[in-house]
């Protein structure tokens, strides 16, 4: 299960990384992150400043003042949040993040570079460097009959332990306009994912998805 790991997903070189360090699969840093923002916050570092209680904001980010943001939350250098957007808490932005109109977060990690710009939902996940979602892309992350959410690749399952859990989306990935990565997608680094897609279980990196069952492999390491 080696390309399930935070190691194989992710590029981690910010504040997070040690607390990241801590973990081997990236379902299981969900559960402490609003702990360790919270520590975060508490420990505050120069050219940073408390926009509300418990919403530590770096000097350089641009914050749209019809923006809604929830404790506790994290926002990094250079990064633009925009009109309408709703960040509900437990939220870490890293450096040159994007967040656009009416676009929601919710107990999520997104690394450096990465962008969610229109109308998106990020409930539960982890967002790579240079990630990229398209118009209405989101994670869902709450099963209908919700149970407990599983991992499953290559007819292997494993349990997250967790009830909501939405998507571990690479580095460098593309999510195409208003796909759906159901709870438990994880997307290896460098894959492109077609449009209106609906996206269950792992796929693998440096790939092209267009639809369940028709995948192609573009580069090699």
């Amino acid at each position: 299960m080696q390309d399930l790991t935070i190691k194989s997903l992710f590029t981690v070189d910010d504040v997070l990384c040690d607390f990241i360090s801590r973990f081997t699969y990236p379902w299981e840093v969900l559960p402490y992150l609003k702990t360790q923002l919270e520590y975060f916050v508490e420990h505050a570092k120069r050219d940073y400043y408390f926009l509300s209680r418990g919403v530590l904001v770096h000097e350089s980010a641009d914050i749209d003042y019809r923006a809604v943001i929830n404790a506790p939350c994290v926002i990094c250098k250079n990064v633009s949040v925009r009109p309408y957007a709703y960040l509900r808490g437990g939220v870490f932005l890293g450096e040159n993040v994007t967040v656009g109109n009416s676009t929601e977060i919710k107990n999520s990690i997104l690394f450096a570079n990465s962008v969610v710009p229109h109308f998106n939902y990020v409930g539960d996940s982890i967002l790579g460097q240079n990630a990229h979602f398209g118009a209405g892309a989101i994670t869902s992350n709450l099963k209908a009959d919700k149970s407990c959410v599983k991992i499953n690749k290559n007819g292997i399952s494993i349990s997250t332990g967790l009830i909501k859990c939405g998507a571990f989306v690479g580095d460098g990935v593309e999510i195409g306009a208003n796909t759906v990565l159901n709870p438990g997608s994880v997307i290896g680094k460098k894959t492109r994912i077609y449009p209106l897609c609906n996206v269950r279980g792992y796929v693998d990196k440096n790939s092209i998805y267009k639809s369940c069952g028709d995948i192609i492999k573009y580069l090699e390491d």
